[in-house]
């Protein structure tokens, strides 16, 4: 079946975005099509302004609109303690729980050298910079359980080591009404090394 070139061209964006696939791109181009022009507009609008004003954070690297992220200019935060993630995405994981009370900072990837990803591509030295002040007691990585996650979490914390900072690792382990038998020897490990005490 031939379709209108200007579709299947706006079919072909939507297919590049991260988790979906042709089927939802078509669906999203037909919703995008029925939309009045004055929604379609309003969107295009949005998408533009926040490409245009959405930014890095000056102090963590988090996403912002400002100089710095909401996070940073809040002086209620405990500054003494960082938590050092990938993606900008996990800190509203972290912020979600409403337990976490430190600041963050955001790598912006992990590395792979596979992937030509070393440490001069990540946000490593604006981490050291932020140590180097003296007011950090302790910095929390909080990486994925992956290989690559792991070897970023290692190296960063062969770096702090020496600075006097206490560096500590998230615990990994069997999920909440999860079931031993179907977890796998690398989980089983993490829960025995991540228990605590009842």
């Amino acid at each position: 079946m031939d379709i209108a070139l200007p579709l299947t061209k706006l079919i072909e964006q939507f297919a590049r975005f991260p988790g979906v696939g042709k089927k939802s791109a078509q669906r999203l181009a037909f919703y995008i099509l029925d939309l009045p022009d004055e929604k379609v507009k309003e969107l295009a609008k949005v998408i533009l302004e926040a490409k245009n004003t959405i930014h890095r954070c000056k102090i963590c690297g988090n996403l912002t609109d400002s100089e710095n992220c909401t996070v940073c200019s809040n002086k209620d935060r405990d500054f003494g303690t960082i938590c050092v993630v990938e993606d900008p995405r996990d800190i509203i994981a972290f912020e979600r729980t409403k337990e976490y009370n430190g600041v963050y900072h955001v790598l912006h990837g992990l590395l792979s050298p596979l992937d030509g990803i070393g440490p001069d591509k990540l946000t490593v030295k604006e981490l050291l910079t932020r140590i180097s002040t003296g007011t950090v007691n302790e910095v929390i990585m909080a990486t994925n359980p992956t290989v690559e996650g792991e070897a970023t979490a290692i190296y960063i914390s062969n770096l702090l080591k020496p600075l006097g900072v206490k560096v500590t690792r998230l615990a990994y382990g069997i999920p909440v009404g999860g079931n031993l038998e179907y977890a796998d020897e690398i989980t089983l490990l993490r829960a025995l090394d991540g228990r605590s005490e009842l």
